[in-house]
């Protein structure tokens, strides 16, 4: 049994659990200012946000063990993370200024 452990599975469970929380934030973070009523909706959409938020980390932290190494887990949500923050930085700073 043992030897069916994979040492590459902390790699990938690490890049999920802190690259994918990171991603989940960010790609809300984009969902709260495109989506409909932008930011400042009436009414608020921060429990379905935060409910999302979870699904999405989920999500992304199931599908790290994809990658063929933790190393291409690290190196491809590390890529992701820096684009979706930009985008949610842009929209922020720029878009909705």
């Amino acid at each position: 049994m043992p030897s069916d452990f994979r040492n590459d599975w902390w790699g990938k469970a690490s890049a999920g659990a802190i690259l994918g929380l990171g991603l989940a934030f960010s790609l809300i973070g984009l969902y709260a200012y495109l989506g409909p009523g932008g930011i400042n909706a009436p009414g608020g959409r921060y429990s379905l946000m935060r409910y999302l938020e979870v699904s999405v980390w989920i999500a992304v932290f199931g599908f790290c063990f994809l990658f063929r190494s933790g190393r291409a887990a690290w190196a491809w949500l590390g890529a992701a993370n820096l684009l979706a923050f930009a985008a949610m930085f842009a929209c922020r700073f720029y878009f909705f200024a």
